[in-house]
């Protein structure tokens, strides 16, 4: 079974039942499946509320600190997030919590006609984005308790991070669609010596090319899917600064974000590696090419310096 394999898929009836059976609010006329992740099965309710139902158990506990977290965190940042609305809970044989959130409009930048140029014009927004959320302030308004956890997913550790980015690269190859270079392979040389970072900031944890969101000029839009949202180092939000930017936006990003040491970078420089070869390897089994083709130009800026 693949890693992305849903082991519940609410369908039209079920998401139906569920949303009109626990909001008076909304009596559904007209339901719309949006692009699935591993995570969730997406219906778009009125074109106007996404409702998010998990597919994989291991997801609910981050699903339930998205109906905790973002409202508080949505005020305090300058790009829209979701904003749970509707919290739903187990019915209907569904045995797990599930959200509702007012639409963000926007596109995946992989569903998009973005140039580079208009690519440069995203590491401004982007990295004002990221230095509000990884603010300490932030991270002590949104979990003053530190009840987060620190990394669960291992984003930031190298020691497991580089040998599961070397599995995925030779999938990557086997499968005919990208094959790295040398200096890829000296980039995760290098990170293999890192230690391990201090997890303290506040991180969105999984910022890669399908979470942040476009509007029609190719504007930042919004950022999306906070499940893995935990404390960690601000690198493991930084893939994008490799994957999305061209070389020319990269100064603008740093300019506004701030101080981002060479470990960080060579952390966020992997991760954008494994993440776009993740991305990858999902599109060509799923069928979706657009994804597949932003994927692959995604690892080919990463390889860029």
């Amino acid at each position: 079974m693949a890693e992305w394999s849903a082991e519940v898929t609410v369908d039209r009836d079920l998401a139906y039942r569920l949303i009109a059976g626990q909001f008076e609010a909304l009596q559904p006329a007209e339901l719309r499946l949006l692009p699935e992740g591993w995570d969730n099965t997406v219906w778009l309710v009125d074109r106007c509320w996404v409702f998010r139902f998990p597919r994989r158990e291991v997801v609910i506990p981050g699903i339930e600190r998205e109906m905790t977290l973002l409202p508080r965190l949505a005020s305090l940042l300058p790009l829209p997030i979701p904003r749970p609305v509707f919290l739903g809970r187990p019915a209907d044989g569904f045995r797990w919590p599930f959200l509702g959130a007012a639409l963000i409009p926007g596109t995946e930048t992989a569903d998009s006609a973005c140039s580079d140029a208009d690519r440069c014009r995203l590491a401004r927004p982007l990295a004002a984005f990221l230095r509000a959320l990884h603010d300490g302030g932030t991270a002590a308004a949104v979990d003053p308790a530190g009840e987060l956890p620190s990394d669960p997913m291992g984003r930031g550790d190298m020691k497991l991070r580089v040998p599961r980015t070397a599995e995925r690269l030779a999938e990557v190859e086997r499968l005919g669609m990208w094959r790295a270079p040398q200096s890829v392979h000296d980039v995760l040389d290098a990170a293999g010596g890192l230690g391990t970072p201090d997890p303290s900031a506040l991180v969105h944890g999984d910022l890669h090319i399908r979470h942040l969101l476009v509007d029609d000029d190719c504007g930042a839009a919004g950022v999306i899917d906070w499940t893995d949202i935990c404390r960690g180092d601000p690198a493991i939000d930084l893939p994008l600064f490799w994957s999305l930017l061209p070389v020319a936006g990269r100064d603008e990003f740093l300019d506004t974000y701030g101080t981002v040491t060479h470990a960080q970078l060579l952390r966020a420089r992997v991760l954008a590696v494994f993440l776009s070869a993740t991305l990858a390897v999902y599109a060509h089994h799923k069928g979706i090419p657009n994804l597949e083709r932003e994927a692959i130009a995604a690892l080919e800026r990463t390889v860029v310096d």
